[in-house]
């Protein structure tokens, strides 16, 4: 069986989506299946092309058993929506120009956020006449609005006409989270052909460990209750409110050793470093992007981990990726994102949650943990086994298996 997933993001790029389709595909070339994977130049978030790489129109390598070819795209920074929408624009022509030249192809996969990508696929099937599979990872353009980067208009709606006919085309949807099949189901989408694969942690490499030694030196966190977010610093990410929190707990006796760490970039990683200077934090720490090699390293330094999103209804059907990580770690969570993923901080017991946009519950709830040992250990204790039902290696299998069916239709 010959797979042909299109994506715009992809190792060494450490994002999100770059990370399950990157686990998804070897685990795939690990069951017998033959993966080709059409990407970009790496370049996200910062939109300067990685050392090793440049922008051409055609470069091919092989990573762990699957064919990669990175074609040329326009890349911008991950802010601006308009030269946001070339590079998504030019990466649609450009990968559909590409899967003209792979042969043999068995199913053709596209993948989210933006659906860019998943045009390229249809057209690909269409092509090749072969099913396609649209796999759903954000609700989009509903998320352009909902982060405020574009107001009503019919630009939007004429993206979500867009967004209404890839989902009636797609042989197949595989959406990350139930609330996004419920949310499909109610806008007329056939059920039956939406399947669910929700995020997961690749447990060989997102394990408990103890901090790194070096880096709590060279960071200066000796002695510290360590909180952190790790990830992308954007619009809808509300990082504002943990400045907000990180201030209130500086005027505190009771949390004058607790840091906040902040790793990743994005386009409000300036903004964010200028409040956190207006406010006069010593307490907050900004880190810059690293290899996805590193990325466990800082992961390891924190005691809690902050997931936070941007207070809006649409985000309530969103499961943060790095949820499961955090479980995998053995990191309790601070979670501030309502709806299915709360719920699973809930039901697995794992950490707490507190009110998207609440600087004062956030602020309450690292007080807590930071005077609560035992509370920490037993969020610590259902982390890895909480984590084992959302093994990476489990899930790609099972996508793999719906894939397979698709095949025989």
């Amino acid at each position: 069986m010959h797979l042909l997933f299109l994506t715009d993001n992809f190792p060494p790029e450490v994002n999100a989506p770059a990370s399950r389709t990157f686990e998804h595909c070897r685990e795939w070339v690990r069951e017998g299946a033959q993966v080709t994977v059409i990407t970009c130049a790496p370049n996200f978030p910062k939109g300067a092309v990685f050392d090793g790489y440049r922008n051409w129109p055609w470069q091919s390598e092989t990573v762990d058993g699957i064919r990669v070819i990175r074609v040329w795209s326009y890349i911008t920074a991950n802010e601006g929506f308009v030269k946001r929408i070339l590079d998504y624009l030019s990466f649609m022509v450009t990968a559909t120009i590409a899967a003209l030249f792979v042969r043999r192809v068995d199913v053709v996969i596209g993948t989210s956020p933006q659906f860019f990508t998943a045009c390229a696929a249809y057209a690909t099937g269409l092509l090749k006449r072969r099913p396609w599979v649209f796999e759903l990872r954000d609700l989009w353009p509903e998320s352009i609005k909902a982060v405020g980067a574009m107001k009503e208009s019919a630009a939007i709606r004429l993206l979500e006409r867009l967004e209404l006919f890839l989902y009636r085309k797609a042989d197949l949807i595989v959406a990350v989270t139930h609330a996004f099949k419920d949310a499909l189901t109610r806008r007329g989408i056939d059920s039956s052909k939406i399947e669910v694969v929700t995020n997961g942690v690749d447990l060989a490499n997102f394990h408990p460990m103890l901090k790194d030694a070096t880096l709590v030196r060279d960071l200066g966190l000796e002695g510290c209750f360590v909180a952190g977010y790790i990830g992308t610093h954007g619009m809808a990410h509300g990082l504002e409110t943990l400045l907000e929190a990180a201030a209130a707990l500086q005027r505190r006796p009771d949390a004058q050793d607790v840091r906040l760490i902040f790793l990743g970039h994005g386009a409000e990683k300036a903004a964010l470093v200028a409040q956190s200077a207006r406010l006069g934090l010593a307490n907050v720490r900004f880190i810059d992007s690293v290899p996805k090699s590193e990325v466990v390293r800082y992961w390891s330094l924190l005691d809690v981990s902050i997931i936070h999103l941007r207070k809006t209804d649409l985000f309530d059907s969103v499961i943060p990726s790095k949820l499961f990580e955090c479980m995998g770690m053995a990191i309790p969570v601070l979670h501030g994102v309502p709806g299915e993923s709360a719920e699973i901080v809930r039901r697995e017991g794992v950490g707490e949650v507190f009110e998207s946009s609440n600087a004062i519950q956030l602020e309450e709830a690292l007080v807590r943990l930071r005077t609560d040992p035992e509370r920490m250990a037993r969020y610590r204790a259902n982390g890895p086994a909480a984590g084992r039902k959302y093994n990476r290696t489990d899930l790609a299998r099972r996508m793999l298996d719906i894939l397979r069916k698709l095949q025989v239709r």
